[in-house]
């Protein structure tokens, strides 16, 4: 670890707050958005501007520390326990060029504020489902959200990353400069460097026709069957999911929900209401619906489709990529995470891909899993007692489950930290995989940036 004496050097070259765990304000400065994560690196920076990053890339460097990044904090699955940990969430400058649809984006900045800027200009950014969550680091690793269906991955919009490298360099990575770099960024996720900036192109759309429509529990199973046949043939404009909800007796949640297990569909269609309402038709027929919200939304309300929490707390959350899907899955599923089993699971989520994600851009981007048809999210009850055995064995017993069904290929942002050499081995095509080995290993031969399953 670095001397008192040389963190001081770095206080005199840094705006923003450098501390050890022994400073006042650290444990604030790091904590995640999942607070069941408790990180403890050697130092922490909470970098300001380009230049900040530059001294603490420099620092760690000097004094052989490891340096990992975190904005929201919304990626964080384990602790980090050493090296230095760069805070960007001061980053938080934001401009838009309309006439360009370009939105300049710091590395701090959530997608909710991205979402704020475009609207009154008649543009929006596709997005996550949630707004709290950082739009860089997200965009880093591809990006599934409610508008995926129709728009691609998140990533597909990166139009360029500017990014301090492993020898304190800042660099411009794009379509016409170092594009091996840029290929990366866009799906590769981490280890190439701290990126400082995005540029991501917007779409113009001010509104959509989205929401979702929650059904009671005898309704599950047939509303679950339904939904997948429908989804062999859904249009490709419109983008939707099924989830098991089940809910605590908790005054937040609506009164007809509360303390029930329900299946919640969201579906989301980027355009009139008109067609909109004609394209949902089918799916509010499948039941008798408990609540309602599908209708006009304005783009910046996205997060209302699935409604993810918007305040830190505990969390435990795994997911992948499913080739298909079909009756005998929904079988499967309900056997084992169903209404009908005692589980200790809130969320068990299966959203439709396919149409746009399939495609790649025209000049090619490290994105995993655009083969897959659908994917799996499934979040645990937010008691950390649960995490380490009791969560995990359930997973495996779904995942034991309903293997015919999961696809080889993952993404990255549904393969948890990268510690894991198997998720992270199959969050890319093995081609793909082996090229991003060779761009980190360019960029950063010395492993400056932890990340994958040899940080540990």
């Amino acid at each position: 670890m670095s001397t008192q004496l040389s963190l001081e050097n770095l206080r005199a070259l840094v705006t923003g707050p450098v501390l050890s765990p022994s400073d006042g304000g650290f444990a604030e400065e790091v904590s995640a958005f999942n607070r069941a994560v408790v990180h403890t690196p050697d130092v922490a920076v909470g970098v300001t501007s380009e230049a900040d990053v530059v001294e603490a890339v420099r620092f760690a460097a000097v004094n052989g520390l490891p340096v990992r990044m975190q904005a929201t904090g919304h990626g964080a699955e384990s602790a980090i326990t050493d090296g230095l940990l760069i805070t960007t969430r001061r980053l938080d400058a934001l401009s838009i060029d309309a006439a360009a649809r370009i939105a300049r984006i710091g590395a701090g900045v959530p997608w909710s504020a991205v979402l704020t800027a475009a609207e009154p200009l008649g543009l929006t950014a596709i997005t996550g489902a949630s707004g709290t969550v950082g739009a860089v680091g997200y965009t880093l690793g591809g990006g599934v959200g409610p508008l995926s269906r129709s728009h691609g991955f998140s990533s597909d919009y990166a139009r360029g990353f500017t990014l301090v490298t492993a020898d304190g360099s800042v660099v411009t990575a794009n379509a016409e400069e170092n594009s091996d770099l840029f290929w990366a960024l866009r799906g590769g996720k981490g280890g190439f460097g701290v990126v400082t900036e995005m540029l991501f192109e917007l779409v113009p759309l001010a509104e959509f026709y989205a929401g979702s429509v929650f059904f009671d529990t005898p309704h599950i199973e047939a509303v679950l069957r339904s939904w997948i046949d429908w989804s062999a043939t859904a249009d490709d404009q419109v983008t939707t999911s099924v989830a098991i909800l089940r809910l605590p007796d908790f005054d937040a949640i609506p009164e007809p929900l509360r303390g029930r297990t329900v299946l919640n569909l969201r579906f989301a269609y980027p355009g009139a209401a008109a067609e909109g309402e004609r394209l949902a038709a089918p799916l509010r027929g499948l039941a008798p619906a408990i609540i309602d919200t599908i209708g006009v939304l304005p783009t910046s309300k996205v997060g209302l489709i699935h409604n993810d929490p918007t305040e830190p707390g505990p969390g435990w959350v795994t997911g992948g990529l499913l080739s298909a899907v079909d009756q005998d899955f929904a079988g499967e599923l309900l056997a084992t995470v169903g209404p009908e089993q005692q589980v200790p699971l809130i969320v068990v989520e299966v959203r439709h891909l396919g149409a746009r994600t399939a495609i790649d851009v025209p000049e090619g981007s490290a994105v995993g899993g655009r083969e897959a048809g659908y994917t799996l999210t499934v979040v645990g009850v937010p008691n950390p007692s649960l995490f380490t055995e009791v969560l995990p064995a359930v997973a495996a017993q779904l995942t034991t489950a309903i293997a015919p069904w999961i696809s080889p290929q993952t993404t990255i942002n549904f393969a948890g930290d990268g510690s894991d050499a198997e998720r992270y081995r199959r969050a890319w095509a093995p081609e793909v995989h082996e090229r991003l080995d060779t761009i980190r290993r360019s960029w950063d031969p010395a492993g400056l940036f932890a990340y994958g399953p040899a940080a540990g």
